[in-house]
């Protein structure tokens, strides 16, 4: 629905954002950075069950949360700036390999007023590919906004073209960590469900018949009382697919509310986004033709959750 002044956007509160600050919850259910969501509720347009709601406020399950996002002129429009916590992993005359932190989204897109890769790039005087979309040049993957860890842009357009093909063909080795809730059983093996997006929720995806095919294999790397790590490896890329994936086989990313996990095992590990964490990647290099691999250790708030996990007893 579009206001005079923007698009206005209705949701119910979710039982796993009972307490959260509505600036947290705003984030988590539109996809907007915290500090786009506290700006909307200093501008008076975010109301909670029909009263204004300021950003410290908190919400509670099954409160009618509306909020007001102004329309934007370009909101495609790249905004070059350097981004804190961007880690140049490795670069070269065809591609570079960052290490992306938690709040950074890749590209510009609706409704998403934060930083992004592109822009830290182009800021940071890094010639990127001028394939693709405008907003999007010389990228070949992505990261969610609250996911971390390894991805590679490509800066020739020789190297676009040859790693956009490598990723559509499945070829790069693309391993994730994830700190789940419960068990899985067996203890390691493959998830096999199509994923689409969920029909009454624009903000997520989720399990459906008609949804795009998608195959995730995990094994336990460590099992304890509340959680256990895991390690996947995508055979597919779609959108949430870990996150989803999990969350319908009963195991949500810890911290992951938007799909289902315990906002009390979430508040003891003092975690604001999901705990999942791209730590691998390797793939054929574009110009050498040689194999290449990189690897991330874990973000100090992902090393803090999983350090409380093993001490839950």
């Amino acid at each position: 629905m579009t206001a005079a002044n923007g698009e206005q956007r209705t949701l119910f509160v979710p039982d796993g954002l009972e307490g959260e600050r509505v600036d947290a919850a705003i984030a988590r259910l539109f996809g907007l950075s915290r500090t786009r969501a506290a700006e909307l509720a200093a501008d008076g347009l975010v109301h909670l069950d029909g009263k204004q709601s300021g950003k410290s406020d908190r919400v509670h399950a099954g409160a009618m949360l509306d909020v007001t996002i102004p329309i934007l002129a370009d909101p495609l429009e790249v905004h070059e700036e350097i981004v804190e916590g961007i880690r140049i992993v490795h670069e070269d005359d065809a591609i570079v390999v960052i290490d992306k932190p938690v709040g950074v989204a890749v590209h510009p897109s609706p409704g998403w007023t934060g930083p992004t890769v592109v822009g830290h790039l182009r800021a940071a005087g890094v010639r990127i590919s001028t394939s693709g979309a405008k907003e999007r040049e010389g990228i070949v993957q992505r990261l969610d906004v609250g996911t971390t860890g390894l991805m590679v842009i490509a800066k020739s357009e020789h190297a676009y073209s040859v790693l956009k093909q490598a990723f559509r063909d499945r070829t790069p080795t693309k391993v994730y960590h994830a700190l789940v809730q419960g068990h899985p059983d067996p203890i390691e093996g493959t998830i096999d469900a199509p994923i689409g997006r969920h029909p009454k929720a624009d903000y997520k995806m989720t399990i459906r018949a008609d949804g795009r095919h998608s195959i995730t294999h995990y094994a336990t790397l460590e099992a304890h009382r509340f959680a256990s790590l895991l390690e996947i490896h995508l055979e597919t890329g779609r959108t949430h697919q870990i996150r989803v994936h999990m969350s319908a086989t009963h195991h949500p990313c810890v911290g992951d509310t938007t799909y289902g996990a315990d906002p009390t095992l979430t508040k003891k590990t003092g975690l604001t986004r999901q705990w999942l964490h791209a730590t691998r990647l390797g793939f054929t290099h574009p110009e050498s033709g040689e194999y290449v691999e990189y690897s991330s250790p874990y973000p100090d708030d992902l090393q803090h959750a999983l350090d409380v996990v093993r001490d839950l007893l």
